[in-house]
């Protein structure tokens, strides 16, 4: 079984005790390639480093929306910086994590929605997906894809919405990243609608080191629990493992732009 970890936080420190053998864990679990996220200016050049250490880690780099107080408009040039700077680079492989997060109330919307669009408009000009942070803010997230139209998509990164919401993003070019959170109990609702989920809609994904699946609970999650989150949502939506293993890590490749072999 081939698998791809669409989203990781493997640059946290977290993971500085045993990131070497953690890594080598997963791929031996079958987890061929894994994406790295930044969230805000001060990890970039950490994400930037790590992959570059490791050819089968891919970066993202943008400015999350929960850290809202800390970015500063500067930023947002640089981060415009860094895609041009690192455009074509093998190892760079969307814009992201961002997007907007209408759950914490203390988070100014107005800023959010300018950051965002900041973003969409970065991930336009660069050619590059979009991975996107969303949280109870669906309908106004599809509403702005809607007019910025990315040639190339992106992910619904922790997808939680409805089967109208998913069918909106699968027109728009996005596919749905699903990983621990989708296998919890009160998940309900998401227990629904996975098994209505077209395949090649699906990536999967850890947010290592949170959101570890109910098999792993309280404890830090990683890239190595991905097979064991793939057995748990192939459950779920009523296939086989090895179905929903190809169908995700072919979707991955196709969105990334990645050959199917690592």
């Amino acid at each position: 079984m081939r698998l791809i970890d669409t989203h990781t936080h493997l640059d946290f420190p977290d993971f500085d005790p045993d990131r070497p053998a953690l890594l080598a864990n997963a791929r031996a679990g079958g987890v061929e390639r894994m994406v790295v996220l930044g969230v805000y200016q001060s990890n970039w050049q950490r994400v930037w480093d790590l992959v570059r250490s490791d050819t089968q880690l891919y970066a993202a780099f943008g400015l999350h929306p929960v850290y809202l107080d800390q970015h500063r408009p500067e930023h947002l040039t640089e981060l415009g910086d860094w895609l041009t700077r690192l455009q074509g680079e093998r190892q760079l492989c969307a814009v992201g994590e961002f997007g907007l997060d209408y759950y914490l109330p203390e988070l100014d919307r107005e800023r959010q929605q300018a950051l965002f669009e900041a973003q969409l408009q970065l991930a336009v000009d660069c050619n590059l997906p979009a991975l996107l942070h969303v949280r109870r803010s669906h309908a106004v997230v599809i509403a702005t894809l809607k007019r910025y139209k990315l040639k190339r998509g992106g992910i619904i990164h922790a997808f939680a919405g409805s089967v109208e919401e998913a069918r909106e993003y699968h027109k728009l070019g996005f596919k749905l990243g699903l990983g621990g959170a989708a296998t919890w109990p009160q998940a309900l609702r998401l227990h629904k609608v996975l098994p209505q989920l077209p395949l090649d809609s699906v990536v999967l994904e850890t947010d290592a080191p949170d959101m570890a699946p109910v098999m792993f609970p309280g404890v830090r999650n990683s890239p190595e629990h991905l097979p064991q989150i793939a057995q748990a949502l192939a459950g779920i939506m009523g296939i086989e493992v090895e179905r929903l293993a190809e169908a995700s890590t072919g979707n991955a490749c196709e969105l990334f732009g990645w050959p199917l072999t690592s």
